[in-house]
């Protein structure tokens, strides 16, 4: 279990070592919406996503081993865990699959992690890196389903309800569920958290279909930084307590929303950074009117040369 205390001690701990990245309020109509939305720009954080919140936390519980840190990635956990192991200076070994995106195995060893690229999923790395962390004793930080891990993600919610006077709904991205089990934690009992997944990657949705987390098939073009197996559970058991519900989009839309977040807020987002904003353009979720909504831009590392021309008026 994690609690709201459990993110107000990891807020506490991790302190400036992160950055409070801002939200800005959007009038619909730009995006072809009614109303307005919020957005809480993630990808500005630290490595370009949410995850050095929860890798910080994580790395400063206590004293850490002479072999450093492990772990396995799809690109922006492993860049959040390289980056925050540079800063605390201990080594870091990262494993990722060989369809990572190029961007983030580049700027992986840009900070001075040892990567390894194994098979072609999430979880294969992450089979990998468990036999080496026996073989090593390096501390292992997991993607999404470690207690720290996901109360360092809860401080995105608390800081955005330092941020804004009122928010209904929170619509998040969902992969292994790290950051969704962390923003539900910490909003139980006040804003609807609705996760937003890509209908090829369902993790929650199926888990929730069968009342518990369950294997699926990955696929699709968000498998990069979505790719998860199964869903956490934790971010499980959480989801399920708090009555968060998910909704799914398809890769054409994470397309659009990322092209529209491109060429009409100059937002850089990645393909799974889009993907909640998919779930407002497409209808997968309909505010009711006058419901204040927050879409998280959850990470920014991509290659911006297809990001398209902005539209014509």
């Amino acid at each position: 279990m994690v609690d709201r205390n459990d993110v107000e001690a990891a807020a506490k701990l991790v302190g400036e070592r992160v950055r409070r990245t801002p939200v800005i309020t959007v009038r619909g109509r730009d995006l072809g919406l009614p109303g307005e939305l919020s957005l809480k720009l993630e990808l500005h954080q630290h490595t370009g996503s949410f995850k050095p919140r929860g890798a910080f936390n994580r790395l400063l519980q206590g004293a850490l081993p002479g072999a450093g840190v492990l772990a396995a990635s799809g690109g922006n956990h492993g860049l959040a865990v390289a980056y925050a192991a540079r800063e605390l200076g201990v080594p870091a070994e990262i494993f990722v699959p060989v369809t990572a995106s190029p961007v983030k195995v580049q700027r992986l060893s840009r900070l001075g992690a040892q990567v390894r690229q194994v098979g072609e999923h999430y979880a294969d790395a992450l089979e990998a890196s468990s036999r080496r962390a026996e073989e090593t004793g390096a501390l292992v930080v997991h993607a999404y389903d470690q207690p720290e891990v996901v109360a360092g993600q809860g401080t995105l919610a608390r800081e955005l309800e330092q941020q804004l006077d009122r928010i209904d709904t929170v619509l998040v991205a969902v992969g292994g569920g790290g950051l969704i089990g962390g923003i539900a934690t910490w909003f139980d009992g006040g804003p609807r958290v609705v996760a937003v997944e890509p209908a090829r990657i369902p993790t929650l949705h199926a888990g929730l279909a069968a009342g518990r987390p369950v294997d699926i098939e990955v696929g699709g073009i968000a498998a990069d930084s979505l790719g998860a197996r199964r869903i956490g559970g934790l971010a499980f058991d959480v989801a399920t307590r708090t009555g968060v519900r998910s909704v799914l989009v398809g890769d054409d839309d994470l397309i659009r929303a990322r092209q529209l977040l491109w060429s009409e807020l100059r937002v850089a987002a990645e393909l799974g950074g889009a993907t909640a904003l998919a779930a407002l353009l497409t209808g997968a979720y309909v505010p009711q009117s006058g419901e204040r909504v927050v879409v998280v831009v959850c990470g920014g590392n991509t290659d911006p040369s297809d990001l398209g021309p902005p539209r014509a008026h």
